[in-house]
């Protein structure tokens, strides 16, 4: 695939006004969380820039990644990979196979040394010197290290390739590790979930593409633009959380009328993603939404933390502020100060009108 055009080039060709590229630019730049300046130097990066090259690794997974990735509404996938990048290796979109799957890997690799992005999608295992993943009729961990050698950045996409995920859990008996415990030379860019949420996979592509660099951050390698609040900081059903009203058992009245999932093992306390701004489905809904409880699947280890449905008071973790009962009685405590000092309030003021009236007839008398 060429990446002699620029990505406003093959738009054009394909018959798109400049309006609706305009537009385009602001929905993106939305989407990233950007204040609408920076649409023009959305548009300006792709009025002038070449496609990036973009090789995509899958080692142990379930492809989810792949599946959610194709899914994607803002931007769409199909201008994403047919007018974005220059997508040389996938082995779930790619026609070709075998020897010509092979060709097209090592030709991308010598073209455009030192420009291309690797996206990683699962992890490798290294015991038995990681024949439990063999792909091309060599381990994974091999393929993984010599695609890294020549790229700018990497992409670990989801839980899999950023944590370890279902493959790394207790016992592991295949040594499965996330990428950067064998990628150690080259930044790596953790986009964790199980898996995550397409905007978000697109969004990191798009930001890179239009700023020539690596979004911000945080200490574990996310992207701060999506994964520096908490599902709970955004979540619609927080009113309940803090006022102490919570499903208690599944289907009970307290599930019916929407209330904080939080007894029942929700993890969004926990969890750093973008579920409750961004959403899924093209911003349709998330978990919660749908009433189950968050599983915490962007965090690390999740699949350790014991059952999904265990609360969090149960479980060896940090960030709630106060467990469930707790915040329960407060909430109680402070419904119930308020009534009194209502009440107080109130008669006080009946006491200093009664007195009020009665000097006013003594006047008038």
């Amino acid at each position: 695939m060429s990446n002699t055009e620029t990505f406003y080039q093959v738009m054009r060709r394909q018959g798109i006004t400049r309006r609706s590229f305009m537009k385009y630019c602001s929905l993106t730049a939305a989407a990233l969380g950007l204040g609408p300046a920076y649409a023009l130097q959305i548009a300006h990066a792709m009025e002038t820039k070449q496609r990036t090259p973009v090789i995509w690794l899958n080692g142990l997974e379930c492809t989810c990644c792949s599946e959610s990735f194709i899914r994607s509404a803002h931007p769409l996938v199909k201008d994403v990979v047919l007018s974005m990048i220059s997508l040389d290796y996938n082995e779930l979109l790619m026609a070709s196979a075998g020897h010509q799957a092979q060709a097209a890997l090592e030709a991308s690799m010598e073209n455009h040394w030192g420009q291309y992005i690797l996206a990683v999608e699962g992890n490798p295992p290294l015991n038995e010197d990681g024949m439990f993943c063999i792909s091309g009729g060599k381990p994974f961990v091999e393929k993984l290290k010599k695609s890294a050698e020549g790229a700018k950045a990497v992409i670990a996409w989801g839980s899999c390739a950023s944590w370890g995920c279902v493959q790394a859990a207790r016992p592991n008996p295949t040594q499965a590790v996330p990428i950067d415990k064998v990628i150690t030379d080259k930044p790596v860019i953790k986009v964790p979930g199980c898996p995550p949420i397409a905007e978000v996979m697109t969004g990191v592509i798009t930001y890179m593409l239009t700023f020539d660099r690596i979004p911000e951050l945080d200490r574990q390698r996310r992207p701060k633009m999506f994964y520096s609040q908490r599902i709970h900081d955004k979540c619609y059903r927080r009113a309940h959380f803090d006022a102490g009203q919570f499903v208690e058992r599944w289907d009970d009245d307290n599930a019916r009328k929407g209330y904080c999932l939080y007894k029942v093992g929700c993890k969004g306390p926990t969890t750093y993603n973008a579920c409750s701004t961004v959403r899924w489905n093209e911003g349709i809904s998330f978990p919660i939404q749908s009433g189950h409880g968050c599983i915490g699947c962007s965090e690390d280890g999740f699949w350790d933390h014991g059952s999904f449905y265990d609360r969090l008071t149960n479980v060896n973790l940090f960030g709630i502020e106060k467990n469930a009962d707790r915040v329960g009685m407060a909430a109680a405590g402070v419904v119930g100060t308020a009534i009194a000092a209502h009440a107080a309030v109130s008669a006080i003021k009946q006491t200093t009108q009664r007195k009020k009236k009665e000097a006013e007839q003594e006047r008038n008398s």
